[in-house]
């Protein structure tokens, strides 16, 4: 029963560091943009993925 005393608080710490851990990483924006790192797995090195393609257009045409 005694070990019981001791659990709980490092149950209750153990938790207290896995949510200020996640508060953390959603203020440095960790979650903001979960599709593109999936789509780079699908496109090729040299192609440019379809949401992408008009900032580099852009970018092409500024320097010519």
């Amino acid at each position: 029963m005694s070990v019981i005393y001791l659990m709980i608080p490092a149950a209750l710490l153990l938790a207290a560091l896995g949510v200020g851990a996640f508060i953390i990483a959603a203020k440095k924006g960790q979650f903001d943009d979960l599709d593109t790192p999936a789509l780079r797995a699908v496109f090729d090195d040299d192609e440019t993925p379809p949401d992408r393609q008009s900032e580099t257009s852009n970018l092409t045409n500024k320097d010519a």
